[in-house]
């Protein structure tokens, strides 16, 4: 029986009892984030797309074989890059069926930008893939425009505004597609001063309406080599002026530890 209370995302009181970890069998990306460089990695350095190693789906059982003799609280197993996991379907797919096969008790997750996401739902659905979170930081296609310099879709890669209208066409079919498959949505958001930050209301407002489960309103960190390098961190005003609009329509996510793509233990 899978106890989906056992999720620390997505339940706060689980985030001292039980631990996840990610296995970071998802290398290639199909969107290049202006925010965003997975080139860099540091001990020290805790974010999304940072791994210290790329893994085979074979590899991953194995690690997670051993993680979980010495941590046998572990109840999550997520996929969550170091790129995006439906630009590697494969791996990401034969990774998720080796753990139900092995562990039928532990809850599965993935997180993605939601580009290439579709046409794997049924499956997710049918080996209990219970919590999928897609990242979406605009229903402004203007705005998107600015913070990806292109997306690739169908071997064809798109920039400017035209990338930003495929890339949110797919994430929000997808949030439809999965509440139909019985799977909880919850909707990364990246706050990026002056550029999306006056989005945030109308962006809950919406995928509230779509059947979106929480939201969690991340601020950016600055990223080395990234085209957004120099961008201002949020403040704690802007911080929680964004929190109390979006919490008027969706749950909020409040514990995020905005982890690395090979993340493991308590959050």
């Amino acid at each position: 029986m899978i106890d989906t209370k056992k999720h620390p995302c997505f339940n706060i009181e689980a985030k001292h009892k039980y631990s996840r970890v990610h296995l970071p069998v998802a290398p290639k990306c199909n969107i290049q984030c202006n925010y965003c460089d997975r080139k860099y990695d540091c001990v020290n350095e805790s974010r999304p797309g940072v791994t210290s190693a790329v893994l085979t789906p074979g590899q991953a059982l194995s690690y997670l074989k051993e993680l979980h003799k010495e941590l046998p609280e572990i109840t999550v197993v997520g996929i969550a890059g170091p790129g995006d996991p439906f630009a590697n379907p494969d791996a990401t797919m034969k990774t998720l069926r080796l753990v139900r096969k092995e562990y039928p008790e532990m809850i599965l997750c993935v997180s993605t930008n939601g580009l290439e996401l579709a046409p794997y739902i049924d499956e997710l659905a049918e080996l209990k893939v219970s919590h999928v979170t897609i990242t979406i930081n605009s229903i402004d296609p203007e705005v998107l425009a600015k913070m990806y310099s292109w997306v690739r879709f169908g071997k064809k890669v798109y920039r400017g505004l035209q990338g930003a209208e495929v890339l949110l066409e797919q994430q929000l079919k997808c949030i439809k597609l999965l509440k139909n498959a019985g799977i909880t949505v919850k909707i990364n958001s990246i706050i990026l001063p002056e550029i999306n930050d006056h989005v945030f209301e109308e962006l809950a407002e919406d995928i509230a309406n779509r059947g979106a489960d929480i939201m969690n309103c991340i601020p950016v960190v600055k990223n080395e080599g990234s085209n957004f390098s120099d961008i201002m961190e949020p403040d704690k005003k802007m911080l929680a002026r964004i929190r109390l609009q979006t919490e008027q329509y969706l749950k909020p996510m409040t514990h995020c530890a905005r982890c690395r793509a090979d993340a493991a233990g308590l959050l």
